[in-house]
């Protein structure tokens, strides 16, 4: 039997010749289509679809010197990942951004020290044209350095504590969406309001926390304060510590979602009623919180226009663009557990 004869891999030069162009002018609109007219565009892309010409991505890097991917680097453990919904909406709405530009993006963990060193091993290597940079903690700050050192452009989802003027970032207005949810518990007539912090090294953390202490003014308790990571474990176990310290509390703002869910359920295990006996309120609006029982207040983060910001600003640093930074409003969204 006599085997099937190998197909030659088409090249630019028959495209060239199926588009009736110059090797060149093909070369062109492989590289943006600059300086080429409309009918010789049209003619090349024909001419590519007809030949199944593909371009390959090594030559291209070594041409253009790009790695034409971008990194989702993510600071936290593999473990949050998959609990925080919030990642999962960010890494696919930068994901969709990027692919209008047929750019990949490359998701890369970094919680622990390894991680770290392995990760900056990749990204300063470049391996990637630029950085997504989700979940800074100021205590992870060899990482950034590194990567601002190595001039390798980057975006930050939230304020990068310590970097404000060397990274563009993206951020939801925390302390308004704070105040505005704030504002809501006390509309309601409740007077001794808790609250649940997040990471007091991350920037929503830090704001959302100075947000309750404007807020409570000369009322303000510490122990109406407690302490949580942002996971649901750390909600119930700060609503706990916060029941013990004030019993008579009637109102509880969390900093995330997560952390309200699961003071929501230290509440429930404790017979105690939401909102008859205490109401609660998170901060993001992730999917569990409208099926909640009941249904969770939270304060909305606009997550899929912050991941297309973020890709925005990232192609635009690329490009050589000087660093920005974009603030967006936050949405109060009022169901029935306040």
């Amino acid at each position: 039997m006599t085997p099937p004869t190998k197909r030659p891999r088409p090249r630019i030069d028959d495209v060239a010749a199926a588009a009736g162009v110059s090797r060149g002018t093909v070369s062109r609109v492989l590289n943006g289509g600059h300086w080429v007219s409309p009918e010789a565009l049209a003619a090349v892309n024909a001419a590519i679809k007809k030949t199944g010409y593909r371009v390959n991505p090594h030559a291209r890097s070594l041409a253009t010197n790009r790695a034409n991917s971008v990194a989702f680097l993510l600071t936290e453990s593999h473990d949050k990942l998959f609990e925080d919904p919030n990642f999962a909406v960010l890494m696919r709405g930068a994901a969709d951004a990027l692919a209008v530009h047929d750019i990949p993006l490359v998701l890369i963990l970094a919680g622990t020290e390894d991680e770290q060193r392995r990760a900056n091993d990749f990204i300063t290597a470049g391996h990637v044209d630029g950085v997504l940079l989700v979940s800074a903690h100021a205590n992870r700050t060899d990482i950034i350095s590194n990567i601002i050192d190595a001039r390798v452009p980057a975006i930050s989802c939230g304020v990068p504590l310590g970097f404000e003027r060397k990274m563009g970032y993206v951020a939801a207005d925390d302390y308004t969406g704070a105040r505005d949810m704030l504002e809501h518990l006390r509309s309601l007539g409740r007077t001794k309001i808790a609250t649940i912090t997040g990471p007091q090294d991350t920037s929503g953390g830090i704001r959302r926390l100075s947000a309750y202490r404007d807020d409570q003014g000369a009322q303000f308790q510490e122990q109406l304060v407690g302490a949580g990571d942002y996971s649901r474990e750390s909600g119930a176990a700060a609503m706990a510590q916060l029941l013990a310290a004030a019993p008579d509390l009637d109102a509880v703002f969390a900093a995330n979602d997560l952390m309200a869910l699961g003071a929501m359920d230290h509440l429930a295990a404790a017979g105690i009623r939401v909102p008859e006996d205490v109401a609660v309120g998170g901060f993001d609006d992730i999917a569990p919180s409208a099926s909640a029982h009941p249904p969770l207040t939270t304060i909305r983060q606009p997550f899929e226009r912050i991941s297309a910001e973020m890709v925005r600003l990232l192609l635009g640093a690329i490009k050589g663009e000087l660093p920005s930074a974009v603030t967006l409003p936050t949405e109060l969204v009022v169901r029935d557990s306040a």
